[in-house]
């Protein structure tokens, strides 16, 4: 089974139902114990870092997170999940879950298309991933395939992380991580078939992982 952390950041729901067309058994749960027995974590989530941390802070999901990653149970971070792994936050400028190293920050003003368009912010739409790093996630995934991203800021992570990007106005970080604990800028639930082929291959990991311990 997949945990489908709730701590009221919202996209829960439309996870469970990608989940779900997939027959892949998941539940959307805050229960540390629930999370901990689960075969591995989907760490989704909309809106702001600032509200966000304090949700995970003052329900103790943060340490919840923070020891799922330190015994290896597997992790995928999606949207504002990917954003808050890491250290910092220009959003809100806030202390984030220090999981991974990098930062998060808001897109400039007056960025342009390479067409020289405005590229407005918040990024909204479907855009590719230019692979950087071989990745379990994306066995299966045509490498022209187009993603559904909608965000105002972008990742940085240590650059041994980075796994794909993408280009809007500028270059951005949009996969990274290692085996075992991914995180993606772009929403695979609402990403059609490549997306749901990175949730099918996330959880092929997660049983190879639980049938190995």
């Amino acid at each position: 089974m997949l945990a489908i952390l709730d701590y009221k950041a919202g996209n829960q729901t439309s996870v469970r139902r990608a989940l779900e067309h997939l027959a892949i058994p998941c539940e959307i749960t805050a229960d540390a114990e629930r999370l901990k027995n689960a075969w591995g974590i989907i760490f989704p989530g909309v809106g702001a870092a600032g509200q966000a941390m304090t949700a995970l802070t003052e329900s103790g999901l943060d340490d919840t997170l923070r020891q799922a990653v330190a015994v290896g149970q597997p992790l995928l971070g999606i949207c504002l999940g990917c954003q808050i792994l890491l250290t910092h936050s220009q959003e809100n400028q806030t202390h984030t879950l220090d999981i991974l190293p990098g930062l998060c920050r808001c897109f400039e003003d007056g960025l342009r298309q390479e067409d020289g368009s405005p590229a407005p912010v918040p990024h909204m739409g479907w855009n590719r991933l230019h692979v950087q790093a071989p990745c379990r996630l994306l066995e299966g995934v045509e490498p022209d395939a187009e993603f559904y991203f909608v965000h105002s800021y972008y990742v940085e992570p240590a650059s041994d992380l980075v796994i794909a990007t993408t280009r809007y106005g500028r270059g951005f970080c949009s996969l990274y991580g290692r085996d075992g604990l991914w995180a993606a800028q772009f929403h695979m639930e609402k990403s059609g078939r490549p997306g749901l082929t990175m949730l099918q291959n996330f959880y092929r990991y997660c049983q190879e992982v639980h049938h190995a311990q």
